[in-house]
């Protein structure tokens, strides 16, 4: 015990370094966004999907975050936002939160009496074949899995075979965490472009570095909360911050779940009705103060 403790010790270490992703200490529980944006100078001719690669963040996010750059010419010399702090949906003692709306998982754990975080960024569902939302469970763990062909992908693509090896080509990657809903897992790829984007048949996808580090710590049981929060509020450090992610979503609608969260939070009386139209509109992704 002593000798898994120390190695996950290390790891979240290591991890937390990473710039997109990481792990965080959560000590107070009025503190509710982990994490520090960062800023890159565009070298050459680098394309906004290879640097969300290369800081473990999602496609989508760094595109919310650039809005007024272009993701595939951004332009040398040109400083981009790199998303690398949240709002946190909500905290749990132990367990993942899935924000389908923000393609963003969280992992919540105690080590050593005290309570962290881990977030990754993920690809999910494609239109048509949307991640399913709820309550779930890890029910299983593998390693190098085989990858089943589901008849419905065979129709798509009837050159696929009935099952892919482990390997290059498989599209589950290196490892697998079964859910308690049959047919859906969370899962590496073959793919890593796809991750911040809605392409996969309902599985949730995740970096190959990142569904690494996951596995070693999640274990059968873990509980699993899918949800879909366009909108998230909260207070940090006695301001209120909102932050939006815009999956198809218009402004009113986005207004109206705002509203209605902060009500529900008790936090509408202390918001500028003009710095959340703003948040809103700009839909960055990024945490924003809408305190008067």
């Amino acid at each position: 015990m002593r000798i898994v403790t120390l190695t996950l010790t290390l790891l979240l270490l290591a991890v937390s370094n990473i710039c997109g992703s990481g792990v965080f200490p959560l000590d107070n529980p009025s503190k509710l966004i982990i994490g520090v944006n960062g800023t890159y100078t565009i070298q050459d001719d680098e394309t906004l999907i290879e640097l969300a690669r290369k800081y473990d963040v999602g496609f989508n996010e760094i595109t919310a975050a650039n809005s007024n750059s272009d993701p595939w010419v951004p332009g040398k010399g040109n400083n981009i936002i790199i998303p690398a702090s949240w709002l946190l949906p909500e905290v749990l003692d132990d367990g993942l939160i899935i924000n389908l709306a923000e393609m963003r998982l969280y992992y919540f754990f105690i080590l050593n009496n005290r309570k962290y975080v881990a977030t990754y960024p993920i690809g999910i569902g494609r239109e048509g074949l949307n991640t399913p939302t709820g309550i779930f469970r890890i029910t299983a763990k593998v390693k190098d899995p085989v990858w089943y062909v589901p008849d419905n992908i065979r129709e798509e693509n009837p050159e696929l075979p009935a099952f892919v090896p482990p390997g290059p080509d498989n599209p589950l990657g290196g490892y697998w965490l079964q859910l308690s809903l049959n047919g859906y897992g969370i899962h590496g790829t073959n793919r890593p472009y796809g991750i911040g984007r809605r392409v996969s048949h309902g599985c949730i996808r995740l970096y190959p570095e990142d569904i690494k580090t996951l596995f070693e710590f999640i274990r059968p049981g873990t509980m699993v909360k899918i949800l879909s929060e366009p909108v998230k509020t909260g207070m940090h450090d006695n301001k209120v911050y909102i932050e939006i992610h815009r999956p198809g979503i218009e402004d009113p609608e986005l207004m109206m779940l705002a509203v209605k969260n902060l009500s529900r939070k008790r936090l509408l009386k202390y918001v500028d009705t003009q710095l959340m139209i703003h948040a809103i509109k700009s839909a960055t992704g990024l945490p924003a103060v809408i305190s008067r």
